[in-house]
């Protein structure tokens, strides 16, 4: 018997048995989940819609690819031999853009994807990273994923839109599982430093909306324990925190020693989110959170 032949084709049946993960859209999010999923010996295909982060994430990587969620051809190659799909995507810019923009960048993809998977036989789940901020202003009281979303904002009305697109695309041989996510803070984006930047600023509105937050790892960890178990459906992802933004940044500034953000109570609130956001779900299904109150 060839030792070498026999090592060989032991090596490809274990790398056959790897899960397969594409993920569409590599940002904050997914360039953590790609390098979590390859450092774990996963086949990881990820995609950028700019030519110069390919040397930077051929690092994470098993391929790169350059595409945009609009090009049908390429979502649907993109689903080839994949067993799990992320989409992580969100409007390229460093300021808040318009609903037109948002429609254009969720729901073409959205709609691609969902062709992509009727003719698709491999991939067995899908998962898509939305947003809790989609129940908009319950004055504050408790939501869980039964309550009604926002149909007043535009920009719910758009991640609303994907999430049913999607959820209707499920099928007995696909998983589709809805991550609601708080705002990510982590790695180079600690609490402290982002509350920092505002204190001793005047905000507008009296501080007293509630806050809903999530780390980095308790999403990457969240979505590797959903995909191995296939577990599809909607999730609130969010920490335990209990508080409202006026008292989390004051707590975050004097943990830090910095001056207090001033709110202005005589301006409407520059947030829309006011809900407190139930994670007992996703708790229910057996995962337990990494950072349930880290304050960093």
């Amino acid at each position: 018997m060839d030792i070498k032949s026999t090592e060989t084709e032991i090596q490809q049946q274990n790398n056959s048995n790897l899960e397969k993960i594409a993920i569409l859209g590599c940002g904050y999010v997914g360039t953590a989940a790609s390098s979590y999923w390859y450092k774990q010996g996963y086949s990881v295909t990820v995609t950028t819609t700019r030519q110069e982060r390919v040397a930077e994430l051929e690092n994470i990587a098993t391929k790169v690819v350059v595409m945009k969620g609009q090009d049908s051809q390429a979502v649907k190659s993109l689903l080839q031999d994949r067993d799990t799909v992320v989409l992580s995507i969100a409007p390229i810019s460093n300021k808040q853009v318009d609903a037109e923009v948002y429609r254009e960048t969720y729901i073409p993809t959205a709609k691609n994807l969902v062709a992509a998977l009727q003719e698709n036989k491999s991939v067995k789940q899908l998962i898509y990273l939305s947003s809790v901020s989609v129940y908009g202003n319950k004055n504050g009281e408790w939501v869980d994923e039964a309550s009604p979303v926002d149909t007043e904002s535009e920009y719910n009305q758009v991640l609303c839109e994907a999430e049913q697109l999607l959820l209707n695309s499920a099928s007995e041989d696909v998983q589709v599982t809805i991550l609601r996510l708080g705002g990510i803070y982590g790695a180079q984006r600690a609490l402290i430093k982002r509350f920092g930047r505002l204190a001793g600023k005047n905000i507008d509105g009296s501080g007293e909306t509630f806050t809903s937050w999530i780390h980095l790892d308790d999403v990457i960890a969240a979505m590797d324990y959903l995909s191995q178990r296939r577990l599809g459906g909607i999730y609130n992802l969010v920490n335990d925190f209990d508080m409202t933004i006026r008292e989390l940044s004051d707590e975050i500034c004097q943990l830090g020693n910095l001056e207090k953000i001033i709110w202005d109570d005589t301006k409407p609130s520059y947030r829309s989110l006011n809900a407190r956001i139930s994670n007992e779900k996703i708790k229910a299904a057996g995962y337990k959170l990494i950072h349930p109150q880290t304050i960093s």
